[in-house]
This record gives C-alpha cells, structure tokens and sequence, in this order.
C-alpha cells in the first residue's frame, strides 16, 4: 500500500502519513484504529510493528530467471555428492543438528524424524497450501524433458506417484535446543547459507562434523518432489522476532514455461517491497494456521528449526520392503505405501544408533550431546508409534566401552567379562606448511571390550572425534586365529578428553582429512594444502598402532567354544578334506582356519590360516572364493586385495610359502563390484587350489 492510499483509507493527508513514517509525529489514538482497519489487522500489531500484518503483498512462489547468457543448470550439483538414501540423510541431518547443539545449558539437542503419508482429502489440503496449480506448469515443463535429464526424471517419477497413487510421503525432521536459522535473509547468516547459498558452511569450532556446505543438500536430494519447507525459531530475534520464520526452497532443473527460461530454484514466500518489481520472495513471520496446513507446527517455542521433505522417497527402503516385510504386512492387510514408510522408519532408527550411538551415551561428568526419536503417520493417525533411538539396544558393548571410560572404571587387560580395557595410543601430529617434523603427541583412547550379538559385524573399531558421531569402521587385520569377539571404540580429539594434549590440533587435522561424506580419514585436498602431500602417511601409522594395540588386547585363548562370531561361522564353508598326494608328489598344504567378516563396503574380509606339511620345496597354491548355491556351479568371486601376513608371500594372486615354515597367514578381501547378490545374504566357500587355480 503506498502512502497516498493509506492517506485515503483513514481519511488524512499524504503528508501526515510521511510524518508518521519518517517519525516527526505519531496519530492519535481514533486514527490508529482506522489504520488498523485499513491494514486488515489488529491494534496491538499497529503499536508494536514486530508482526507482518494479513493484507499486503501475497505469499507465493518466486522462480529464479534464466540466465541472461543462456547459461541452464540441469540439477544442484551438490545434490549428486549423495545418494536418496535415508540413512545419509539421518547422519547428515543429525550431524548438522549436533552442530548448532546450543551448549551453554548442558542439554543435549533433541531431533525427531517424523514420517507421514498423506492420502485422499489430506493430501489435496497440503497441494493447496503448497499452492500447487502455482508450480503445475513447472513440473509439467520439467516432465517433458525427462528423458534428457537425470533429475527430471526423479521429479516426474515424484509427481507420477503422487497422481496415479493418490500419496505424498512427507519426512520432517525436527530439532529442539539448537541455535535455529539465524541472520538476514540475504546477508552472511545461518539462513542464508541453508537457504540461499551452495556449499558455504558456518560451522564454528573445530569439533563441528560440518565443513564443505553440503549436508544440506541431502535434504532436496531426499525430495522427490525437489521441495523443502521450512519453519525456524530463532534463538537470536531476526525484525524482533524469533518464531515461525517460514520459507520454502524448490530445486528443479532449468525449465521453459510459457515462452519464459527459469533458471532451476524457486522460494515460496513474501515478495519483498525493496526488491526490484516486488518479485524475489523472502522469509516470513507466518501465524500458527499456515504452519498447521504446511505440516510445519512445533512442539514448543524451544529454539532450532523443522524441516519438512516433500515426496520424500528411499530407495533403499522400497528394495528391502520387498522381502523383509513386518510381521503386520504378511497377511497383505497394509498397502505398499504403509510397507514403504515401514521400512524407512526402520532404517532411520537402525542409521542414528549405528552413526551417533556415542552422541546419545553419557557417564561420569559427561552428559549425551544428542537424543533421538522416530514416529511414523499417516493421514495424522499413528502407524507407528514415537520410537526413542537407545544406543544400549543398537550398540550395546560399545556403549559400555565408552559409559566405562567416563565412569573411570576402565581396566589394563581384559580378564574378566564385561570388562573394558584402555590403551592410550600416540597420535603424533604434523607441522603445517608442508615443514618437516612434529607439532606434538597426542594421547589417542582405545577401548576394547568383548562384543554382543546385537553389535553386528565383530571385531571392529569405530573411531569419532569431538561431535561423537561414528567417522570411521574399519576391521583389524592379521588378528591371531581363535580371540573371542570384540568391539573398540578410538576416541581422538576431543572426544578423549578437553585437557588431553593438541586436543584441538588433532580436530583441525582430522577433520581437514575428512571426505563430504564424514566416513573416514585420509589424504583430501585440504590436507595437503595446508600440511603436505604425505600428511595422511600420520592416519596410516595411527590405525597400524591402534590394530596392534587390539591385537595385544584381544590376543588370549578363548574361554569357551561358543564364543566369538557363530552366526558369521555357519556363513563360511572351509573344505576340509585329508591332506592326499599326488603320485610321489609332496603332501598339499590345507587350510587349517578361517575367520571372516564383512566390511562396511560390503566385501568379505578373511583372514586364513594354512597348515604346511614338511618339506624343503612346498608347491604353489592359489585360494580362490566361491559363493555357495544350493545347485549349479558356484559362482567364482575376484580378490580386491590378497596380502601375506606371515610365513607366505603373495605373487600374482598365487601364494609362495616360505621354506621351513609350519604354518603361514594370508588375507584378502573381495571385490563387491563382482557380486551377484547382496553380501549379507550369501554364503562363502574358500578354496587352497594347487598352481595357478585352474
């Protein structure tokens, strides 16, 4: 409304409305109520000014135009960097969460993952709070282009589903105690980095997971529908504000609509007066009725922000939702839709105990950074109930590790069950600058305790940092044959104490060493900038000093025969048949152990023993890997590593055994791309094959 027609509505001259404006005077009291009779609001926002009023410029949809050179942007390319996998979208998310954890109170940061399927009335009520007939023409103008484009084809498979199977899944993740999407709308701030910017991350303090800017992308990755609604209470007033801040960000590739190029993103909100023509929408303070139709209403008034995912889908879910049914569906009673949204609550709560069992554990004078919980609805009724994600169910023995070591109640040896030992292991850090030396040692925490079933994959190290979210899994090599299962936690940083030695210096170097994706250590390109080309050859010797640490730990007889990895034993095959000659030939050596496990990668990892008959000239032998079926051939699977570990060498895939040796050990992992099926659902047979292994 311009000054001349707020003059006409309450009856005053031009000139006395500037002065209103401008602050020379202010109405009296019988005018402030025709203003507020003009503006279509109440009094009380005409006195305080910190409420946007009703009337004025609509909310709506502001697609971004296209490029004045022609220039087009068939997608966000940072949404390539993961997959439309829920497990990824839960460690990102909830890594981003811990990360704007408002510390000061010593509360851990809550986040819900909330899944609801709409149908039916409900569904047409969101399309038209959404304002769907607004974006119709964009995605029909995407769906015919499809078939040239990877995300049309997503987003016209989103809107198909929609349509022809009458649902819309919606994911919104929630997070309560955080600082929320604080700052200006344009200028540097947390909004516009979520919300208006790629790949810029804000990320304070070294222990923060953080620090390329992509996490977030995961969001709209997720979104078949490319959508993203958002809903923010600030815990710094933005415009004497702190709830309801609303935006919504669409991500579609270029498109043509109407004889008009748009360049890909669209915001759904106010159009801002001090823009040119009003057209780029921004942020705004919406009442408690809008963020009920967006699905997007808030607990409480507890500061940190909800995300809601439109059309989320999971590829991964509907895989499995083919053949690992609830007991609930095998009747057929549930749709496919409910077996969907089954599925991935399923794999939202397996994804948080496995990534941040640690975050959610507490003991001693340390409290859980983090709290996590997952529900699922449909139509506003509960399918599933709000499941609280408890890191002693998910990750039992290492919970108890890391309980034992904030408790003080860690020991040197593991004599006795239950126990946890403690081994401090060097983690000697280099100077930057690519300067030869070392800055300092840092006292890295090993823990290792006996392992439970309901761990998973035994004999496994998980290592973190500060954030306590699970960085790196990786397996011990060469351990002795017969140890009794266990599990090791590796704390650095931080996350080993705030007054160990370059506690601080460990986090800046380790998570310069971290990928986009925050699922291990190794040379990155940040790493060598500010170090050197061979700064990683320092996560090498760490984890070669932690595996011998384990093996020192571990390496006692085994109590009982029933102990360690029986599940995985009754997956392996070891031909064992009598050692037999050849005419006059030498007795074969035969395979006397195996242990095997599966790596995060999907690969079997094995470790074999090899008994050697006596003899001065011992023939040459290959092992070869087969999968076993239940009639045919077996099908043959490739080596992705074989490596000696003691009395053999390894030429060309063959094994040479060392003269005079009784026994040797060799490893090797599998090559997953040569996998016909799922690795968990297979069984493995290994093979000592005379010569080359024809």
């Amino acid at each position: 409304m311009t000054q001349t027609q707020l003059a006409e509505a309450v009856d005053v001259t031009r000139a006395a409305v500037s002065a209103w404006i401008t602050g020379r005077a202010t109405p009296r009291p019988e005018t402030i109520e025709r203003i507020a009779q003009a503006l279509n609001t109440d009094l009380a926002t005409v006195h305080t000014r910190t409420t946007d009023t009703l009337a004025g410029l609509p909310i709506g949809w502001y697609h971004r135009p296209g490029h004045a050179d022609g220039g087009r942007e068939l997608g966000n390319a940072a949404a390539f960097a993961f997959d439309a996998d829920v497990g990824v979208l839960a460690r990102e998310t909830c890594q981003n969460s811990l990360d704007e954890r408002l510390a000061e109170n010593g509360r851990p940061v809550r986040v819900r993952y909330t899944l609801h399927e709409l149908t039916g009335e409900a569904l047409d009520a969101f399309r038209r709070a959404i304002l769907w007939d607004e974006l119709h023409p964009h995605y029909m103008a995407v769906s015919q282009s499809a078939s040239q484009q990877k995300v049309g084809r997503v987003v016209d498979a989103g809107v198909s589903d929609m349509f022809e199977k009458g649902r819309l899944v919606l994911l919104r993740i929630d997070d309560y105690n955080a600082s929320g999407l604080t700052g200006d709308d344009y200028d540097d701030g947390k909004f516009a980095a979520v919300v208006r910017r790629q790949l810029e991350s804000l990320k304070s303090g070294q222990s923060a997971g953080g620090s390329y800017g992509l996490g977030k992308a995961t969001l709209w990755a997720t979104s078949a529908l490319g959508m993203v609604l958002i809903n923010s209470t600030l815990s710094l007033a933005h415009e004497g504000r702190t709830e309801r801040r609303v935006i919504g960000r669409l991500e579609l590739p270029w498109r043509s609509v109407d004889g008009r190029s748009y360049a890909g993103p669209a915001w759904l909100g106010r159009p801002d007066p001090d823009t040119p023509g009003a057209e780029v929408a921004r942020s705004w303070w919406a009442d408690e009725e809008t963020v009920e139709r967006l699905h997007l209403t808030r607990d409480s008034d507890e500061p940190g922000t909800s995300f809601l995912i439109v059309g989320a889908h999971d590829v991964a879910s509907l895989d499995q939702s083919t053949f690992d049914l609830d007991a609930d569906d095998e009747d057929g009673s549930d749709d496919d839709g409910t077996r969907d949204i089954r599925a991935m609550h399923r794999r939202l709560v397996e994804a948080l105990g496995r990534d941040f069992w640690a975050a959610m554990t507490g003991g001693g004078s340390r409290l859980p950074l983090l709290e996590t919980s997952v529900r699922t609805l449909r139509n506003g009724e509960v399918v599933i109930d709000e499941e609280k994600v408890d890191p002693t169910v998910s990750q039992p023995s290492r919970t108890r590790a890391l309980r034992a070591f904030y408790d003080g109640t860690t020991v040197d040896r593991l004599t006795e069950a239950g126990q946890v030992a403690l081994h401090r292991v060097p983690f000697r850090l280099p100077l930057s600058g690519g300067r030869r030396g070392t800055l300092g040692t840092h006292p890295a925490v090993l823990l290792v305790t006996e392992a439970e079933d309901a761990d998973g994959i035994p004999n496994q190290v998980h290592s973190l940092r500060g954030n306590r979210m699970t960085i790196k899994k990786s397996g011990v090599a060469g351990l002795p044959l017969g140890v009794n299962a266990f599990q090791a936690v590796l704390l650095v940083g931080h996350a080993a104490g705030e007054s160990v030695p370059f506690a601080e210096e460990a986090e800046e170097f380790l998570r310069a060493a971290e990928p986009p994706e925050h699922d291990r250590w190794g040379q990155s390109e940040e790493l060598t900038l500010r170090w050197s080309h061979t700064a990683h050859h320092r996560i090498a010797r760490l984890t070669t000093d932690v595996n011998t640490a384990v093996k020192d730990l571990v390496a006692q007889p085994k109590r009982s025969g029933g102990q360690g990895g029986a599940k995985l034993r009754k997956a392996l095959t070891v031909p064992r048949k009598p050692a037999r000659r050849r005419g006059s030939g030498p007795v074969l050596p035969e395979l006397d152990g195996l242990d095997a496990s599966i790596g995060a990668g999907g690969e079997w990892q094995i470790t074999a023993e090899v008994k050697l008959p006596r003899g001065d000239e011992l023939p040459a032998m290959t092992p070869v890997v087969l999968l076993d079926v239940r009639s045919g051939s077996r099908p043959k699977l490739e080596w992705a590593e074989l490596v000696a570990v003691d009395g053999c060498e390894v030429e060309d895939g063959v094994l040479r055994f060392t003269p005079g040796v009784r026994r040797a050990t060799f490893r090797g992992s599998t090559d997953v791309a040569g996998h016909p099926v799922r690795t968990t659902l297979t069984r493995l047979v290994l093979e000592l094959r005379a010569g080359k292994g024809e």
